[in-house]
């Protein structure tokens, strides 16, 4: 009885992240994922309650056989049912599939629209801007994690 309740307190659940381009992450035996949502940071474990939030554009921990994986996700809803955590976003990446040159050029192109904007009085542009410039300094952030900066 005791080795069945350790195999099934370690299966830990299931964390897919979709996106409009196609499944970006499929991972079970995840033992925490941390999603960061409109009302906050909320940590995921086994048996958490039934979840549905809005995220925000931030990074997502994943904790599976004691090591933490970091992943890129720009907004879009989690939801949180029997176990398996499942991801919507708008685009997602994994730590090791981020191009930071890339990610830095989006950084300084959004630097300059925002400039752009305020000088035109273009409220749209500015908050389309911006968002662009949040996306890609999470990418920067998420790179430089798995760098260990």
């Amino acid at each position: 009885m005791a080795d069945e309740t350790a195999t099934v307190a370690s299966t830990g659940i299931t964390v897919q992240i979709v996106t409009p381009v196609g499944e970006v992450y499929n991972e079970s035996n995840i033992e925490l994922a941390v999603v960061n949502t409109q009302g906050g940071q909320i940590g995921i474990m086994r048996k958490h309650v039934p979840l549905l939030a809005a995220l925000t554009i931030n990074e997502l921990l994943v904790k599976s056989n004691g090591q933490m994986d970091t992943l890129a996700v720009n907004g879009g809803i989690a939801e949180f049912y029997n176990d398996l955590l499942t991801i919507v976003a708008d685009s997602a990446e994994t730590s090791d599939d981020i191009d930071v040159t890339r990610a830095e050029g989006a950084k300084e192109r959004a630097e300059t629209r925002i400039a752009h904007a305020q000088n035109d009085h273009n409220d749209a542009e500015l908050k389309r801007a911006r968002v662009a410039l949040m996306r890609a300094v999470n990418r920067i952030h998420v790179a430089a994690i798995r760098q260990g900066k």
